[in-house]
Order: structure tokens, then sequence, then C-alpha cells
């Protein structure tokens, strides 16, 4: 019995183990974006879907003896495979450079081809396992529930996703995560194919009912069989939209990754384990009081604490999984139907996925899957309590559609309060795999102060004044008090031209410093971007307006700087600017040893790196003082307060090897003191980052 068990556990430990580990890995390849995670995610999902179908498949199809030749050979296989790509590159799951795009115009197709090859058929092995080894735990011993070995296989899930933050990614480089995972692997495929044997040997014995099942002998009706499908998809879409909206706000780390999944899977843990945890009413009224606060939350904005947020969206997710779960537990059929009802589980969870995933950012403007994620678990709890009302009875059924209808009112509202913001408020809105874009009008009683402003999400990308008078100055974080400011006005080539490099397009603001002769050249990942600050709508005309020559280069910075050095085009920049932080989702690619090392060969031996760390949530500060001591650099940091007209509160890192420049009075003047210490941070690098310790 042990052995069904530890199998059980060790494939669900290493089926989400590697989920955060694989997306980490391929996250720079993709800009950086939160939707890496999500697809990631949905391929997982998928992947699980197809593995549960599998396992419906060779139990229903072959007697016991076949069933072990036909799994044993698809394990052999997949070992063959993590040794082939274990030859060819570092580790057996990490693929080379030369799987990275050369493009950015098929991210999702992108992301699905990798993560097949590099972990599409040991991910299938494993995804199969938890369904067989109940089956065959079921038939081998037919007098014990195999309902706990799947509590059991979340709870290996559970502890994979908590020691990644805590555990894994402190402590292992990325290369060496694979390695050993791989070594897990091959110690599962063994125990799987000797418990594939042993069950083999056992004679079919009908499993007899548990005290788990509603349906003890009975055929599951149709209603409880589209809720075997619906309830899991709910549950599937509200995790996904919470963790979009978690990443977006707060930062692209795999702790904000993991902390919803891991209350997903806690549910499953909870509600298979035992009916115990799972109360209707007590869990109806906390649905009630969550949706007030995250209203709450999502109604006020940005400006509440990140810890606030966190704990708010990730109270609500855990309470509408626990629904969700808790009512499909109630729907647990007899054991010969077992493995098509987790095949419905699964196939739930698939479709919970590609609505959020692949549907929502088609039709819709904005992040509006998170309120209508929870409109549905209104609407499926009203259908589970009206369907047992007989069980309830009338008082207690009364109290629990009156608390339903007033978080179904709430959800509602803040439906409602997303669609006018993206359809009445703004000017024009937008969402495509890299995020939301919305163009507000600003000011609107003061004509002298009336502006466009570009926010993504609820980070502002800078505005522009419509008067002709003041439509050229810059704006918000790029001002002549900025460190921007002051480096493009004092640099050392000065009254020459300069060659400026910008990471980051937003709407253009520092073509507004070029001269006669000056180049600009932007690097930007978002082709919606590029379209509005080109001058789509009139909205934005800094680019237009520029007395410099502008030059955009679509796609991944990095990619494209890497491209052009291996082309023999270092661009020989005066001043290279990082504007890719100011979200608070900030691509962790850009800020490693290897990226300084490119920049660093596109840079003029005088020039200027100048990085915008203004961030809400994270303290980049260390990062770069540890980055610009590793690369021989002197570092000034430069922070600007807002003056109420034109000017933002911005911090700015200037990293130069010329002291004169940073000698200047102009300069040397607004230069804060470095009170950071970096001895206890790691070096980052392209096989190591860990953003969970600057957090603020």
């Amino acid at each position: 019995m042990i052995n069904f068990s530890f199998a059980v556990f060790l494939s669900a430990f290493l089926l989400f183990l590697v989920q955060p580990l694989v997306s980490k890995y391929i996250l720079p390849w993709f800009g950086g974006t939160p939707a890496v995670w999500s697809i990631s995610l949905l391929f997982f999902q998928a992947l699980l879907t197809a593995g549960y179908a599998y396992a419906y498949w060779l139990i229903a199809k072959f007697d016991s003896r076949r069933q072990v030749q036909v799994h044993s050979i698809f394990v052999g296989v997949s070992l063959v495979a993590l040794l082939v790509t274990g030859l060819q590159w570092s580790a057996p799951i990490t693929p080379d450079i030369s799987w990275r795009p050369s493009s950015s115009d098929s991210p999702i197709g992108d992301i699905f081809k990798i993560l097949l090859v590099s972990v599409g058929l040991p991910y299938f092995i494993l995804a199969t396992n938890g369904p067989l080894m109940q089956a065959w735990f079921s038939r081998t011993y037919p007098a014990h529930s195999s309902y706990r070995l799947y509590a059991l296989s979340n709870l290996g899930s559970l502890l994979a996703l908590v020691s990644y933050p805590v555990l894994i990614e402190p402590t292992l480089t990325l290369t060496a995560q694979g390695q050993t995972w791989a070594i897990g692997y091959m110690v599962f495929a063994a125990l799987a194919i000797l418990n594939a044997f042993r069950s083999g040997r056992t004679s079919h014995v009908d499993p007899e009912p548990t005290a788990f099942s509603i349906e003890v002998d009975s055929t599951p009706s149709t209603a409880a069989r589209v809720l075997w499908l619906v309830l899991p998809a709910c549950a599937s879409a509200l995790l996904l939209a919470t963790t979009n909206q978690i990443t977006q706000e707060i930062a692209v780390i795999p702790f904000l990754w993991v902390l919803p999944l891991t209350l997903y899977l806690l549910t499953f843990v909870l509600t298979f384990d035992s009916d115990r945890w799972y109360a209707r009413t007590l869990f109806t009224f906390a649905f009630f009081i969550l949706s007030a606060i995250v209203a709450a939350v999502l109604a006020v904005g940005p400006t509440v604490s990140p810890f606030v947020q966190i704990a708010a969206y990730a109270g609500l997710l855990f309470v509408c999984c626990m629904i969700c779960h808790g009512e499909l537990v109630r729907l647990k059929p007899h054991a010969r139907y077992l493995t098509s009802f987790y095949l419905m589980i699964s196939l739930g969870g698939a479709v919970g996925g590609i609505a959020v995933s692949l549907i929502a950012p088609l039709g819709f403007k904005g992040y509006w899957e998170l309120p209508l994620g929870l409109i549905l678990c209104a609407l499926l709890l009203i259908w589970v309590t009206w369907r047992n009302r007989q069980v309830l009875g009338f008082q207690r059924m009364r109290l629990n559609l009156t608390l339903i209808a007033g978080a179904l009112v709430l959800t509602t509202g803040v439906f409602i309060f997303y669609l006018k913001s993206a359809t009445v408020d703004a000017v024009e809105s937008s969402r495509n795999f890299y995020g939301t874009l919305r163009v507000d009008q600003m000011n609107l009683d003061q004509p002298d102060q009336r502006a466009f402003r570009l926010a993504h999400g609820a980070t502002s990308h800078g505005f522009q004044f419509v008067q002709p008078e003041r439509r050229n100055l810059p704006t918000m974080y790029y001002t002549e008090k900025s460190g921007i400011g002051l480096t493009l006005l004092n640099a050392s080539t000065r009254p020459a031209p300069l060659r400026i490099g910008v990471l980051g397009l937003g709407i253009g603001i520092l073509a507004a410093y070029t001269q006669p002769g000056d180049v600009i050249r932007f690097y930007e990942i978002n082709p919606e971007v590029i379209r509005l600050a080109s001058g789509a709508g009139g909205y934005f005309s800094f680019l237009k307006d520029a007395r410099g020559q502008v030059q955009i280069v679509p796609g991944d910075a990095r990619i494209s700087l890497e491209k052009e050095l291996a082309d023999g085009q270092a661009q020989h920049f005066d001043v290279l600017v990082l504007d890719t932080f100011t979200g608070d989702s900030i691509p962790v690619h850009l800020v490693t040893r290897e990226a300084f090392a490119v920049y660093l060969q596109h840079l003029q031996s005088d020039g200027v790196l100048a990085l915008h760390i203004s961030n809400n949530y994270l303290d980049l500060r260390p990062v770069v003082y540890r980055l610009a001591d590793e690369m021989g650099l002197s570092a000034a940091l430069v922070e600007t307060q807002p003056d109420g007209d034109r000017t933002a509160l911005s911090t700015w890192m200037l990293l130069t090897r010329n002291q004169k420049f940073l000698v200047e009075p102009t300069i040397a003047t607004r230069v804060q003191p470095r009170n950071v210490d970096t001895n206890r941070f790691r070096l980052w690098t392209d096989d190591y980052s860990n953003l969970f310790q600057i957090v603020r």
C-alpha cells in the first residue's frame, strides 16, 4: 500500500514543481509578461486533461495485463525523451538558447511548442499517475477508499508549490533545479512501473462502495455530470483570473504565481480528505464578506497596500474554490465511475483555463474575468443551494440565498465598474498578450491642463498636453528635474549630436529632448504601444514632433540588442535608458549580469546607463547597486518629488564610468547617498534571481 501512496505523492510533487521552474526559465524569452504564467498554466491543464483521458481510456479498454504493458512502454519512452534532451541541454527540461523565439509575433504558439518539447512527455506521464494509481489501488485493495489518495496527491502538489519560492528558488540555479527534477522523475518512473506490474498480477475485483459516495450504485445524473465540469471550470477560471490580477498589479514572481495555485490545491486537499472541512452556510457567509472586501480594494485601486491586496484576493479565491470543490466532493460517484469523474474535473479545469487565457484576451478590453468568475461562482452556489433545498430547510436556504444575492450584487457592481472604466471613461482601450492599455483624458475642466494619458493596468506611462504651447513638454517621470532629464541635458557630448537608446517606448516622451542630428532608438515589445505612440487616434505626437531621428525596433529589447551585436551592429549609444520597470510586473531578465554585459557593449565608454526604477512594491536599488559593482560602474541615485503640474515622483539610477559626468554640479547636487547594504544580496544572473527578497 505504501508503494501506491509514495508514487502518487512523488508524481504530484514533480508535476507541480516543474510548472514554476519551466515557466520562470522561459519568462525572459517573452518579455517577462505575466501572460507567460497564464499560458503555461493552460498548457499544463490541457496536458493534465490529456493524461486523465489516457487513464480513462486505458482502464476502460484493456485488461489489467495489457494496461501494464501499454503504460510501461509510455513511461519508458518518456525516460528516453528525458535522456535525449539531457544530452543536448544543460538540464533535461531547460531548452538551450536555440529554442528562444526570434520574434514576438506568435507568443502563445511558441510557449506551447517549447513546453511540449521540454517537458511534454514526462508531464503527460505524471498527469496519468493519479487516476491510474487510484484505479489500480481500488483493484488491489478493494476494501479501502482510493479517494484519500487524491487528497494525498494534492498534498504533494501543495508541498511542491510551497517549497519552490521558499526553499528551491533562493537556493538553486535554474540549471540545478532542472537536473534535480530529472533525477526525481527517474525515481518516479521506476516506482510507477513497479506498481503497474504489481497491480497487473491482481485479479479484477469490482470496488466496494465507499463512505464518501452519495450515489453509491446509481448512474450519476446529467445534472451531476454537468456540475462535475462546471464547478472545476469556475475554480480554474478564478485561479487564473486572480493570478492575473495579482501579477499585473504587483509583480511577476514565482511566489505570486504559486500562492493562488497553492490555495487552489489546498481546497482539493481539504475537501477530498473529509466532508467536515466544508460547510455550505459558513462559506456562503465568507463569500459575501470577502466579495465586499475585494470590491472595496478594486474601487480604491493601487494605493492599497500590496499585502492587503494579496490577502483580499487570496482569501476570496480560497473561499470560492472551497465552494466549488466542496460541492464537487458531495457529487462524488461510486468508484466504478472514478476515472470519468476525474476526467470531467480535469476537463473543467482546462475549460476554465481556455476561457481566461485564450478567449478573454480576444473578447475583453480589460481584465474582466475576475468579476465574471465571481458572478459565475455566485450563480453556481444558488444552483446547488436550490438543488439541496430539502436537506437545508426553508430558513437556512433563505439565509444562504440572501447572502449569495448580496455577493452577486457586489460582484456585478465590480464588473460594471470595470466595464465603465474601459468603455465609457476611456477614450480608447485594448488588450493583448502583453496586457491592457487605456487612453484617458485628464483635466477636462481645465483647458490649459487638458491632456491624454496612456495607462497599462494601474500604471501610467505618461501624458501629453493638448495645448500647442505645452504639447512638447516632457511630463511625469521624464521632466527636466528627473534623473533622465538631467542626464540628457548634461550629457558629456553636448552640444554634439547624441545617440540615445531607450528600452520601453511608452508614449515616446523622451523624444522631446532630441535636437537636430540626434538619433533616438526605441525598443518596444507591445505592438499596441507602438501603434498609439506613433500617433494612432491623434492622442500622442512626441515621436512625430521630435527634432531628431526616431527609430523603433519591435520585439523584446534584450533579444533585439543581442541580435544586433551578433550582426556586428553595436549601436554606440551615448545614453541607454532602461524604462521597463515602472509597471509593477517587471521583466527580471533585463537586470541580470548577462543583460548588463550586452548593454555595455552597445554603450560608449563614457556613456550613461539610466534605469528608471520607480516601483510601488519592489525596491530595485540593491539589485542595481550590486550589478554596478560587478561591472565596475559608478552608480548615482536621483529621486524627484512631484510638483503638482507635470512632474511625478520618480527614482532613477545613473550608471557610468564617466566621473566627469557625475561631478557635474547639476548632477552631483541631486545624488542621494548610498544607504543600501548589498552584501546580503546575491548577484542576479540569467540562471538566478529572487524578486521575493526585494518586495517592499
